[in-house]
């Protein structure tokens, strides 16, 4: 899909996004039999360091759990190529 107007974007299109997180469910867990136990999401990014950043945002444990509520998502940084 083309750009029309690339001068209205918030940020720049970048045409290769290298850097990945993995998102998927650990062994075991309830919910792999809702979406299957082979779930997996992944995220792009084009540089390490936002990569890095949102991979920080996405792992840390959110003010509106309850006590005791974790996290239940193994988060994997990954690289197109290796």
């Amino acid at each position: 899909m083309t750009i029309c107007h690339p001068h209205n974007l918030r940020r720049p299109v970048y045409s290769s996004k290298p850097f990945g997180i993995r998102v998927s469910l650990p062994p075991g867990d309830p919910f792999a039999r809702l979406v299957g136990a082979d779930w997996e999401k992944t995220h792009w990014f084009a540089t390490e360091r936002e990569r890095d950043e949102a991979l920080t945002e996405m792992s840390r444990r959110y003010p509106f759990f309850r006590i005791g509520d974790e996290p239940a998502l193994v988060f994997e940084p990954i690289r197109k190529g290796s």
